[in-house]
């Protein structure tokens, strides 16, 4: 002869209600911990000061294109897993630019903390060149910077695949 199902009472019900919600707050709570502790941050740390700067970004950029330099930047990526990075910069007239201070950095397009700065040196007339320890396989934004005498009169970002 079978026993009779036991019954459902109030306290089984308040039970199984905690311990659903119980597990519901606890996964939340798991994932809330996972997603702060992988979150890079913010890309600007004042939007209303980075807005102000705008129109001085928009002169420069005229400035940059109303000189008509071509510069031209090679990056390869080396076995040891570091990358060399070469710049090529010619006037309007094709001549070599000599005397600019170039700087170079290695963005990548979705984690601000694996950012890589190339200190690149001039290697001849126009030529600059400058060597990234480490750098990992995949996309990158190639970030180029050009200064005479303490302002900056050129800039590039391209996104460049790096194996």
């Amino acid at each position: 002869m079978a026993s009779a199902p036991k019954p459902l009472t109030g306290t089984k019900v308040f039970l199984m209600l905690v311990a659903f919600f119980g597990l519901v707050i606890g996964v939340n709570v798991t994932m809330m911990k996972l997603a702060i502790a992988t979150l890079p941050g913010t890309d600007v740390d004042s939007p209303y000061a980075a807005g102000l700067t705008y129109d001085r970004e928009i002169s420069a950029a005229h400035d940059q294109a109303a000189r008509k330099w071509k510069v031209n930047a090679y990056i390869e990526r080396r076995n040891d897993g570091g990358a060399v990075v070469q710049v090529e910069a010619r006037d309007a007239g094709g001549q070599p630019i000599a005397g600019l201070k170039f700087g170079g950095r290695l963005e990548r397009p979705t984690d601000k903390r694996s950012d890589l700065a190339v200190e690149l040196t001039e290697a001849g007339i126009g030529l600059y060149r400058g060597n990234a320890a480490s750098v990992a396989p995949g996309q990158w934004d190639l970030v180029i910077e050009g200064e005479a005498r303490g302002t900056r009169v050129f800039l590039s970002r391209n996104r460049v695949i790096l194996n």
